[in-house]
């Protein structure tokens, strides 16, 4: 019987440990995002002052507007899609699309600079963030079902920019 039990007892600490690898993972994800140097940075009481309530969740604690909710996601004009947060131009009216999602999507970014990526485990599965390269503020997430000629589709919270029009 005490052989049992000490099987028992691995076997539990194992599925723990294997359970909570995604939630350490993106603990540590998130700490290393951190630390990263963006070319804008302020405190969280300017972003607070800078930013709508709505904007500071997303841009700052990688919130998700809910879909079908931007005006950005039937934009149809000519322009460019800069960050709400610093204004760093992110996308191109050109490589905008109606993926069906409810969310502004794009096939690429405006040029290669504009965003980074990470790892994202938040919903127990690893999907890849994106987020602006100059302030660091959460966009969105990309995904591999997009069109040609990347196949990618940049799913983006529309409170995360502004619109430019040409």
């Amino acid at each position: 019987m005490p052989f049992a039990k000490t099987h028992r007892r691995r076997f539990l600490a194992g599925a723990a440990l294997i359970a909570s690898a995604p939630l350490l993972a993106s603990c540590g994800e998130a700490a290393a995002r951190s630390k990263k140097r963006f070319r804008v940075t302020k405190t969280e009481a300017q972003w607070r002052r800078k930013l709508t309530r709505a904007e500071y969740r997303i841009l700052r604690e990688a919130g998700t507007e809910r879909a079908f909710s931007s005006p950005l996601d039937r934009e149809k004009r000519k322009g460019t899609f800069v960050c709400a947060g610093c204004g760093n131009r992110l996308y191109s009216s050109d490589h905008k699309y109606d993926s069906g999602t409810g969310w502004p999507s794009f096939y690429q970014a405006i040029d290669r600079g504009a965003v980074g990526t990470s790892v994202d485990y938040k919903i127990g599965y690893p999907r890849t963030e994106v987020h602006c390269a100059d302030c660091g503020g959460h966009l969105g997430h990309i995904f591999g079902d997009g069109p040609r000629p990347t196949g990618k589709r940049h799913c983006i919270n529309g409170l995360a920019m502004d619109f430019i029009p040409t």
